[in-house]
């Protein structure tokens, strides 16, 4: 902290990326609102657009919605996973159906799934905490 910025937010180059995947724009704008003060946020509005962003740079977070015309965000998060093993991934859905929680579990690894409406307190709290354990997983042991 230094008397030229008070505020003992880090500087956008160090606080790491998190990639947002949503069909519905303004849900996107929202959760991108949200996130910005704590993270780089970059958006994508489906699995495609957002498999060229995961490519451009490192994202410490995933969150996708579930159903997303032309992709299944949860099939979206089990690719990611088997190329970016570290990037922590969160699923966005409105309804979590057993058979899909094990896949969930089995396949993609989630960090955490959050069920429509989600509410944006707990969507930062979300996306904080996973930041912080894929830090603490790329952490020199």
């Amino acid at each position: 902290m230094t008397m030229e910025n008070p505020t003992p937010e880090a500087p956008k180059s160090s606080r790491g990326a998190v990639l947002l995947v949503d069909d519905e724009k303004p849900l996107l704008d929202l959760y991108a609102e949200a996130l910005s003060p704590f993270f780089d946020v970059a958006a994508a509005t489906s699995a495609k657009e957002a498999g060229f962003l995961l490519h451009k740079r490192a994202f410490k977070v995933v969150v996708s919605d579930h159903l997303m015309p032309g992709g299944n965000g949860l099939s979206f998060l089990v690719d990611a996973r088997e190329e970016y093993p570290d990037m922590q991934r969160v699923l966005v859905t409105g309804y979590m159906k057993p058979e899909m929680l094990l896949r969930s579990v089995n396949e993609a690894a989630l960090y955490r799934y959050l069920l429509k409406p989600v509410s944006l307190p707990e969507l930062v709290k979300t996306v904080v905490e996973a930041a912080k354990l894929h830090d603490q997983s790329v952490a020199p042991k």
